[in-house]
């Protein structure tokens, strides 16, 4: 069966467990959802007063859009890891389309994306003004690269949720393996900083394009930010489409390992 008609006759299903995985989240909390708009005002307020000491000379502007994304990333990662051994009852007892987990906690995140820029754009909006600049119109476009960020990080869990489940120590190599994906991606500086290694290594940017967040985060601020062009090159090009790649292969190793979900759980 097609995968976007298996998640559609299930909507009401990916539904109730997106709800869940949000309720979860803050479970006994006085304020509840209101933590998904207070987190990254509070992340906000510290990249903008501390990192600075780490980051001199890049705009606070560019360390909020791209630490923003990528926590989008790493969270997608960490709740996809556990979307299978994490619901291993409900995969023993009940049938139903395993890769709707995985979809589920990825939407739930996605949710919390979306909410956080409200935050974001308007931080972002009142630090430009301060530099009597505006956000650049092709922030319009912003919704088309949601999607196209969403669709990679639903390429991650569904990789990762099947493998942990086969390979329990998954969990602890991925941890390892995200914390230098953090720093080999610009999250927290931009690619002037690459482009003067480039000076004396003219492959490195090409190299370092190739990594899809790096993509996906110099998007973000090019769409938002005045001033910002995307390096339209070869690299940066096949870099974007590595992860349409990887949800396809994603897909079909989830279809395959998910056989044996219940005997492995």
């Amino acid at each position: 069966m097609n995968p976007l008609t298996d998640l559609w006759n299930r909507r009401e299903m990916l539904s109730n467990l997106v709800g869940r995985e949000l309720k979860s989240r803050y479970k006994d909390s006085a304020l509840g959802f209101l933590w998904s708009i207070l987190t990254p005002l509070f992340m906000a307020c510290i990249y903008v007063f501390f990192l600075r000491l780490l980051a001199r000379g890049v705009p606070m502007e560019t360390i909020i859009i791209g630490v923003f994304a990528w926590q989008f990333t790493a969270l997608s990662v960490s709740s996809g890891l556990s979307a299978i051994t994490g619901n291993s009852n409900l995969v023993k007892k009940v049938f139903f389309p395993r890769i709707i987990l995985p979809t589920a906690a990825t939407l739930a995140n996605l949710v919390n994306y979306v909410l956080s820029l409200v935050v974001q754009l308007a931080l972002v909006a009142v630090l430009l003004g301060l530099q009597n600049k505006t956000m650049n119109p092709w922030v319009l476009a912003l919704p088309i690269l949601i999607v196209y960020h969403t669709l990679f990080n639903l390429s991650l869990a569904y990789f990762l949720s099947a493998i942990n489940v086969y390979f329990r120590d998954a969990q602890h190599l991925v941890g390892v393996l995200l914390s230098a994906w953090f720093f080999a991606t610009p999250a927290m500086y931009d690619l002037s900083f690459v482009q003067i290694f480039a000076e004396k290594h003219p492959w490195a940017l090409d190299v370092y394009m190739l990594n899809p967040m790096a993509v996906i985060i110099t998007g973000y601020r090019a769409v938002t930010l005045p001033g910002v062009e995307f390096p339209w090159t070869g690299c940066a090009l096949a870099g974007g489409l590595i992860p349409v790649g990887m949800l396809i292969v994603s897909y079909f190793v989830f279809q395959r390992m998910q056989r044996n979900f219940a005997d492995m759980l």
